[in-house]
């Protein structure tokens, strides 16, 4: 593993907390922290939010924390199935910082990602970003060597027009791409300020199981006057091939997701406020 710079977190504070949420695939968690502390401009902390991971993930983490050029947080909750929505809350009634990066930990980061989220951060929104897709073959590769920088011209690559990094089409396109659509976003790839989380109580917790998370808290944020900007052209992040997850819970998903939509809901009942009472983090 490659040794980052000690000061460059001094030289250079981001005020951004990084949440990585991830679940018993380690060997991409690993490749993910490799790729933050290789950043440009690192977070001024980094909260591992872990659904339930085995023993083999907390020492990973163990290990990365003897050297890691930041804070770096392990928040875990026992595997009580697919709980995205809970440890995301409990991950952000932790960070100390105003502004909160959310990124999946099958992602590597491009060197310069949390960098181009400082850029593009706006008072009275909200970020969704895009991603890369790796194939399975390349993914293959990159776990077995560690490998963690590719460009637009890497083979094994899909969706390739996200690994451009072009500020200038980034502001054009922020309130025009897919504006359409309120629910789209990226999960795996968003940014919010913390105080704006706290106002709509986070996540909703009446969603388990997998999708629709991320839409229905971007309806309730647009509900309550935050605009979604997209970011295009810039915060790139090479997403590792895996097997789709289980959507059993789909389809209530989409009902809830449905129901703040035509209730035009700005808050959900069972979200992050349990978890900023027990932090005494209310704002």
């Amino acid at each position: 593993m490659d040794l980052p710079n000690p000061d460059l977190k001094m030289k250079n504070p981001s005020g951004v907390s990084l949440i990585v949420s991830t679940y018993n695939w380690p060997a991409a968690l690993n490749l993910c922290l490799l790729s933050i502390q290789k950043q440009v401009l690192l977070p001024d902390e980094v909260i591992i939010a872990d659904d339930g991971s085995r023993e083999e993930t907390r020492l990973l983490i163990e290990k990365f924390k003897m050297f890691f050029p930041v804070s770096l947080v392990h928040v875990w909750q026992a595997d009580e199935g697919f709980q995205l929505s809970k440890i995301r809350n409990k991950a952000i009634a932790r960070a100390a910082q105003a502004y909160i990066v959310q990124i999946d930990g099958d992602l590597i980061l491009e060197k310069h990602f949390i960098q181009d989220h400082v850029a593009f951060r706006n008072k009275g929104s909200f970020v969704s970003g895009t991603r890369v897709l790796l194939s399975g073959d390349l993914t293959k590769m990159v776990l077995k060597t560690e490998q963690s920088e590719f460009s637009f011209f890497s083979k094994g690559l899909s969706n390739k027009s996200n690994a451009m990094r072009v500020p200038f089409f980034s502001q054009v396109l922020a309130s025009r791409y897919k504006q359409s659509d309120p629910a789209y976003v990226r999960g795996c790839n968003m940014a919010f300020w913390r105080e704006v989380l706290i106002r709509v109580n986070g996540y909703n917790e009446e969603i388990v199981g997998w999708g629709r998370e991320d839409s229905e808290l971007a309806i309730r944020l647009n509900n309550a006057g935050v605009q979604k900007r997209i970011y295009k052209f810039g915060a790139v992040a090479y997403h590792l091939h895996h097997k789709e997850t289980i959507r059993t819970q789909l389809d209530i998903n989409q009902g809830i997701l449905e129901q703040a939509i035509s209730n035009k809901t700005t808050r959900c009942e069972h979200g992050l406020d349990q978890y900023l009472i027990v932090n005494k983090l209310y704002i």
